[in-house]
């Protein structure tokens, strides 16, 4: 007991470096984050029974009064300068092409008039020109008519598969085959009536932030984008931690800590109100770099990430990622090589388009393929056109 109470006396004391770890790693992860983080939907600390069903709740509602607003918008017959895009000009330097096929459940959400009614407007601010020319590709191929697609015939060209094409859609083995050709008809299409300089393909569920052209362009400015087979625009959220199979966020998380913790540690000397007796050693060094790396990852990467929207140049490029194809920025003419990549492959359940994508870029000679992060676009889309859904969509 003596034994004790002397290595107490001796070693957790305020005035040693153990205490003030030990108490300074108690408060930030039993006490700070969880009281700051418990409803942020991407962090560790989220509390999914309390809060999950309201905030699904809460972003559907969200979603079903833009929808109606945009049905309105589009109803009116009146957008701003909205009929000129069914005008499409030819080599134009970008082409946003906005795949859809009709949804048979969630179509009070109006998807499709939702991100046109927004490409619409920030597609006008680039000066004196717009930022891009836009198609709408209707790959419905199913006895009724996609209502939403019809309803923009009269703002953007729209363009369809023949009736037999269709027919011969219709036979496809599985839904992933079928989506995979839906993809290829709108690439090899968009390509063939416009011929423009570099390609975005956008699904009818990706609504694009305010800042979507903006970014893209400056994308397009940097040197990688002359060698990349696509750009992805878009990551699920809840797959963007530190904590990751991609090899180069751990160097970022690494990076990260490091970083905070030589900052701390060569600020102490100047401001230390609590007597704090850290130094600039190893031993401090490596808690304080885990401490941070703990702490970013607890609180969740996504939320880092949305500091880099100050600036268009501090969006970060990376090798792409796997999953996932709702925006896809194809520089030049690798739209023609990616349609011939996916032509070439059959496509089933574990096999769906991005995996091909992904896999191509990784085994061809000479292709690579990138991700930006953060997310120019916002997936909306709780109810998918060629998936089961649930009865009630949720966040996570």
């Amino acid at each position: 007991m003596r034994q004790w109470k002397v290595f107490f006396s001796q070693h957790m004391r305020w005035s040693n470096a153990l205490t003030q770890a030990l108490t300074l790693s108690v408060i930030t992860f039993c006490v700070v984050l969880p009281l700051c983080c418990h409803r942020l939907l991407y962090s560790y600390y989220f509390f999914r029974f309390t809060y999950l069903n309201s905030m699904s709740d809460e972003v559907l509602q969200k979603s079903l009064e833009r929808g109606q607003d945009a049905l309105h918008f589009w109803q009116s017959g009146s957008p701003m300068e909205s009929t000129r895009f069914s005008d499409v000009a030819q080599n134009p330097e970008l082409l946003v092409t906005v795949v859809t096929a009709r949804r048979n459940e969630g179509r009070d959400f109006h998807y499709l008039l939702q991100v046109m009614q927004q490409l619409s407007r920030i597609a006008g601010g680039c000066g004196g020109r717009r930022c891009a020319e836009v198609l709408l590709c209707d790959v419905e191929s199913g006895p009724e008519e996609n209502q939403d697609a019809k309803l923009l015939e009269g703002h953007f060209k729209v363009i369809r598969r023949s009736s037999q094409e269709q027919q011969v859609n219709r036979e496809s083995p599985n839904t992933f085959e079928r989506e995979k050709r839906d993809y290829v008809f709108c690439l090899r299409q968009g390509w063939e009536l416009v011929k423009p300089q570099n390609m975005i393909l956008l699904e009818d569920d990706a609504l694009p932030g305010e800042d979507f052209f903006r970014v893209v362009k400056d994308l397009l400015s940097r040197r990688f984008a002359l060698h990349t087979l696509y750009i992805k625009l878009y990551h699920p959220e809840r797959l963007q931690r530190y904590w990751n199979p991609e090899p180069y966020r751990i160097l970022e998380w690494v990076g990260l800590g490091l970083v905070g913790a030589t900052a701390l540690l060569l600020s102490i000397p100047y401001c230390n109100p609590g007597s704090l007796s850290f130094t600039l050693s190893a031993n401090h060094l490596v808690f304080f770099t885990l401490y941070f790396m703990v702490t970013a990852e607890l609180i969740g990467r996504h939320y880092l990430l949305e500091v880099r929207r100050i600036s268009p140049q501090l969006y970060a490029v990376s090798p792409a990622t796997e999953c996932c194809t709702p925006a896809m920025l194809f520089p030049g003419n690798a739209s023609l090589r990616v349609a011939d990549f996916l032509d070439g492959s059959f496509c089933y359940k574990g096999n769906a388009k991005d995996t091909v994508l992904y896999r191509k870029a990784r085994t061809t000679p000479g292709e690579r393929a990138h991700s930006v992060e953060p997310n120019l676009v916002t997936h909306i889309g709780a109810y998918s056109s060629v998936r089961p859904n649930p009865l009630r969509p949720k966040l996570l």
